[in-house]
């Protein structure tokens, strides 16, 4: 009988690498936001800085400790994304030879990996549905909706995407409520691990994605939901990440939640501005919850730390690699 190993054992989830991994900073965001962390001027610990002056080195495509020190813009943030964290993408600069990466990734673990876990005989379906699932990426999944779409069965779609979680390809964020929220939403979110090679799924590229009008919301979105689920497996505390969503079509992106109740709200935005309806939803999920909401963060493509009321900021998506300094939550 084989030795289960029950007390001698620990399962490690391998995560591609997160920015402040790629970089040499802190990605302390997590922990920060919990401790009322406002990141303004100054706050970044990465390569080349910790000066004090505010700013940070930007790692594009290509680029290295070397490169120009200033805020990242939207095109910088799209390029972190389309980039992802696998190890062999990250060292690849150009993007034919990062392409061709990513596409013998996804062909070699459905035709190799999944198929030595999972009783799946017709791979042709499979890669079908991740491609479903990343011109979907950061969506709601209904099996059934997916299963009209690719004509399989919703108890297909349903093993094949536990197959996928089990290869670590996606992520099920799941719903959040509580008992003052009963208008929530319960079905559960699908991030890709990877957000570079969710882009290559989509088509994206640094090209396309210049233009104004490109759909480069959900790829952002899934890009700092991956960060965020990094930074849970190194934080001082356990902390879930789930999201919200309700009947009236307010939303919060991510929830991170204490075992104490204490609740942070992250909202991601792909513009440059960023409004005051921006927080509908966290200002419905603070107002729902009360105390136990500890602070909402819209993360957005543009360079300064903003208040919107208590307990409300707009700060950069890079943010999300700096370890910022305490305020009071009701500031």
């Amino acid at each position: 009988m084989p030795d289960t190993l029950p007390g001698r054992s620990e399962t490690v989830e391998l995560w591609p690498l997160a920015q402040g991994e790629i970089d040499g900073g802190p990605d302390g965001f997590v922990d920060a936001v919990f401790a009322g962390a406002d990141f303004g001027p100054g706050t970044e610990v990465g390569p080349g800085t910790g000066t004090g002056t505010g700013t940070e080195v930007v790692i594009g495509p290509g680029a290295g400790p070397g490169a120009a020190s200033r805020e990242p813009r939207r095109d910088d943030y799209v390029g972190r994304a389309l980039r992802g964290g696998f190890p062999e993408a990250v060292r690849r600069t150009d993007p034919r030879r990062r392409a061709r990466f990513f596409e013998s990734y996804i062909s070699d673990l459905i035709a190799r990996d999944i198929r030595q876990i999972a009783e799946i005989e017709r791979t042709s379906e499979l890669r079908r549905l991740v491609q479903a699932l990343a011109a979907n990426m950061s969506g709601l999944v209904v099996p059934r909706r997916l299963s009209n779409d690719l004509d399989v069965s919703a108890s297909t779609v349903a093993r094949h995407i536990k197959a996928l979680e089990l290869v670590y390809l996606v992520q099920r964020i799941p719903a959040w409520s509580s008992n003052l929220t009963t208008r929530a939403v319960a079905t559960p979110k699908l991030i890709l691990v990877d957000s570079g090679l969710a882009g290559h799924l989509t088509g994206m590229t640094s090209r396309r994605a210049s233009h104004p009008t490109a759909p480069v919301g959900p790829l952002l979105e899934n890009f700092v939901l991956g960060e965020l689920a990094r930074q849970l497996t190194w934080a001082d505390e356990p902390v879930t990440l789930s999201h919200y969503r309700d009947r009236d079509g307010n939303e919060v992106d991510a929830v991170l939640e204490r075992a104490s109740g204490e609740i942070v709200g992250i909202e991601v935005k792909a513009a440059e501005t960023v409004r005051a309806e921006d927080f509908r939803g966290l200002r419905r999920l603070a107002n729902q919850i009360g105390d136990r909401f500890r602070a909402g963060y819209v993360l957005y493509a543009g360079a300064e730390v903003l208040p919107f009321g208590p307990r409300l900021r707009a700060a950069p998506i890079s943010a999300l690699r700096r370890t910022g300094s305490p305020v009071s939550p009701t500031s």
